[in-house]
């Protein structure tokens, strides 16, 4: 119970932060529900596609060419592909995504739901350490990458130009977060009994990282509740 409970307890934080967030107009519960299912699936085709590929590139051993292959060919794009589809079949055509600010809450849920069950395998597995390190890395971090994710489908949806560049961005963005946080952690691993102070530079380069994809994932959903079509309404009925 002591695992269960990291493991799911920072998905539940986050979820309970994005929710509140939304000052304007609240979406229900059951369409965050669907989101958050939808990236359990998303979960499940990926191991279709990650199994096999990881073979493939089990014969790669030079350091950092099994960081950045692992870290985005493995992981980062077929991860950030099926979060993006499952996120499109369940939310694109919902009624309730009517402001941006839904297209960031949607995609969060959908990598949280991802998160639930990745993490839930790896700290069973790991143990109590290994809980605590994904509840303040990893679990945020697929997070922001829905941050980032939702941001750019707010825009493809809202928009009336530019939309197949919207969502390419949407994607693309999400894989190069993903994928250089992958990379930088395992490009660390893979280095730390070889060149120790590459090492330490790879460590430094990842908490400025992360402070970068917080302060960006911060402010785009500041940006987009901001933009909320329900803001003035708000005011007004206030005033």
């Amino acid at each position: 119970m002591l695992l269960v409970s990291i493991a799911v307890l920072p998905v539940i934080i986050i979820m309970i932060y994005l929710y509140y967030r939304d000052k304007y107009e609240k979406e229900p519960l059951k369409t965050l529900f669907k989101a958050f299912i939808g990236g359990a699936f998303a979960f499940g085709a990926t191991l279709f596609v990650v199994i096999p590929l990881d073979a493939f590139f089990s014969n790669i051993h030079e350091p950092f060419q099994k960081a950045f292959t692992e870290a985005f060919f493995v992981a980062a794009i077929p991860e950030e592909f099926f979060k993006f589809l499952f996120l499109y079949l369940f939310i694109w055509k919902d009624k309730n995504f009517n402001e941006k600010y839904d297209g960031i809450i949607y995609a969060a849920f959908v990598s949280l739901g991802f998160a639930f069950i990745e993490n839930l395998l790896y700290v069973v597995k790991g143990g109590v350490g290994v809980g605590i390190g994904r509840a303040i890395f990893s679990v945020p971090g697929h997070a922001l990458d829905g941050v980032i994710m939702g941001y750019y489908f707010s825009l493809a949806r809202f928009s009336t130009e530019n939309k197949s560049r919207f969502f390419l961005m949407s994607l693309g963005f999400a894989v190069l977060a993903h994928g250089i946080y992958d990379f930088l952690l395992m490009y660390f691993y893979n280095i730390a009994g070889i060149n120790p102070y590459i090492a330490l530079l790879i460590v430094i380069i990842f908490f400025v990282f992360i402070f970068k994809l917080w302060k960006i994932g911060l402010n785009k959903i500041k940006s987009h509740i901001e933009a909320s079509v329900f803001k003035n309404a708000d005011t007004e009925n206030k005033s």
